[in-house]
């Protein structure tokens, strides 16, 4: 099991991009949480095999119809024991 905490960066917000990741990433079968970020970029914690993870995150390379993605980054991070994959508030 891995879990990554990402930070895309771009045109990611208003755009359909929370919803988009969390079909994503169910489809996958991961597990964790996406949220907006004051800044204008989108925050998440991906977490399930190594493999699901790697392919969530060059799929937020991407994202949703609609998205200009200028980056991402991944971090190494710590599982915080979240059941499913959701929606979590703007911080």
């Amino acid at each position: 099991m891995r879990s990554v905490r990402l930070r895309i960066a771009g045109r990611v917000q208003g755009v359909g991009y929370r919803a988009w990741a969390i079909q994503a990433a169910t489809r996958l079968g991961l597990r964790g949480w996406v949220r907006n970020r004051a800044d204008g970029s989108v925050e998440a914690l991906v977490i399930g095999p190594d493999d699901a993870v790697s392919a969530m995150i060059e799929a937020c390379r991407e994202g949703p119809f609609g998205a200009r993605v200028a980056g991402v980054a991944a971090d190494e991070a710590a599982d915080d024991g979240s059941p499913g994959f959701t929606p979590r508030a703007t911080v």
